[in-house]
């Protein structure tokens, strides 16, 4: 890299995959999902490998946080490259705390999202330029490169600098060996294939065969929508993987907090890993409630926490037993790094909301980083996986009997194929244009 190379150029591309059509990823909330991606890719003047990176939508309103991306231009291009990816930490202190953007914020919604998109890609373009993929780049970083790379301001009443550095110097030792591990064995996954709630009972029973045979141990389904109908689908469902495979639920905020416990109570009987999404993911104390209320019926969230504060309280009122991050509803990699080591702090485990395009891609490379090097554990553990568009990614995950395969590809996986632009840009690509779908949109 050339000491003067500068980030000359940020392009965005309004990107949309008509998954409506067969109702994959549907819910109790969202009945006619669009995966989409507000997809971003940064250049530099040296010609060098450039970033990929994207914030992730479910169709309308993908071009209002296209816009949120390039409110960011003037403070991004023009950057010195080797600067830049040698402070990833300053990097995004500059985006998140600009003064005027944080305003529609602050560290919330769309611009936040947007700022993640910028960071993600750069964060690619830094794994390239190292030849490593992110997972092994994040996890040779040093206890204290990591900890500069988080934003401690708003957790210093549970987590400061020093206690997280204490953190990470303990999980220092072991990090050769748990490589080597991940190596082996992958990292465990769980699937959602089967339990979209637009799906009839045929498919539902199908697909979780297929899971059970593809090596899946936890299969997750989608309810809310009517309560009787989700104890039919849970009884087929568990008719159909039998009484060793784990069942888990998602409301997807379905519920106010009188209703989940309610519902949840009804499901009980079902033995649900654990219920997701039960109430408004911005009610930290409506978790709390509810979990102290279904006990011992286990409560994960956090795919719509907004920030690494929602976090920490819910994390502080003790409301969750799994936390879900999102790769792209926060400010990026260094942001969700702040999440792990808070959830670390708490001794509680990470399972990653990954139900959307390219989610499974990107936020592979946080649960590795987190196992190698902070909370230095697997077991209990699991990243959410589905089986729509991979195909459509130059490094696209690879699951072997139910865990997700290392990455070895330098990069952070986000990159798109170069054939995805004229099909899938909305409103003009073919996939939208035609009269009828093109065959093959999802696998």
């Amino acid at each position: 890299m050339s000491a003067a190379a500068r980030l000359s150029r940020l392009r965005t591309y309004d990107l949309r995959f008509p998954t409506s059509r067969e109702l994959d990823g549907s819910d109790a909330m969202n009945v006619d999902p669009d995966y989409s991606a507000a997809y971003v890719i940064i250049s530099a003047d040296d010609g060098g490998p450039e970033g990929h990176g994207f914030a992730f939508t479910i169709g309308r309103g993908n071009d209002v946080l296209i816009s949120g991306i390039q409110a960011y231009q003037e403070l991004v291009i023009g950057l010195s490259v080797e600067e830049t990816l040698a402070d990833m930490g300053g990097l995004w202190r500059r985006l998140v705390h600009d003064s005027q953007l944080r305003w529609l914020g602050p560290e919330k919604g769309v611009i936040h999202m947007a700022a993640g998109a910028i960071v993600n890609a750069l964060w690619d373009m830094k794994a390239k330029r190292a030849g490593k993929p992110l997972w092994r780049l994040l996890a040779e970083l040093s206890p204290q490169e990591i900890v500069d790379l988080v934003d401690f301001r708003y957790l210093t009443d549970v987590l400061t600098p020093r206690a997280a550095l204490e953190l990470l110097e303990e999980r220092f030792e072991g990090r050769e060996r748990r490589v080597g591990t991940l190596l082996q064995e992958g990292y465990p996954a769980y699937t959602t294939g089967p339990g979209w709630l637009g799906y009839d009972d045929e498919k539902l029973v199908a697909k979780c065969h297929e899971a059970v045979s593809a090596g899946f141990e936890l299969i997750k389904l989608k309810v809310g929508a009517d309560l009787e109908d989700d104890r039919r689908r849970l009884r087929l469902a568990r008719e159909a993987v039998g009484e060793h495979i784990a069942l888990a639920v998602d409301a997807n905020q379905r519920w106010d907090v009188a209703e989940a416990v309610a519902w949840i109570e009804a499901l009980a009987p079902f033995d649900p890993h654990w219920i997701e999404e039960p109430t408004s993911p911005d009610d930290v104390l409506g978790h709390a409630a509810i979990r102290a209320r279904v006990s011992p019926v286990a409560i994960a969230t956090g795919e719509h926490a907004a920030n690494r504060v929602v976090f920490k309280q819910l994390l502080q009122q003790e409301a969750i037993d799994y936390l879900q991050l999102d790769a792209t509803r926060v400010a990026g990699i260094n942001e969700n790094i702040a999440i792990l080591l808070l959830a670390a702090r708490f001794d509680v485990p990470v399972c990653p909301h990954a139900g959307g395009v390219g989610l499974c891609e990107q936020v592979q490379h946080l649960s590795m980083f987190d196992y190698i090097a902070v909370s230095g554990a697997r077991e209990g553990r699991v990243i959410e996986y589905v089986d729509h568009l991979h195909e459509h990614f130059v490094d696209p995950v690879e699951i072997v009997r139910g865990a997700y395969k290392a990455p070895s590809v330098p990069g952070g996986s986000a990159q798109l194929r170069e054939d995805c632009f004229p099909r899938f840009a909305f409103p003009d690509g073919s996939a939208w244009s035609q009269a009828h779908a093109e065959p093959t949109l999802t696998k």
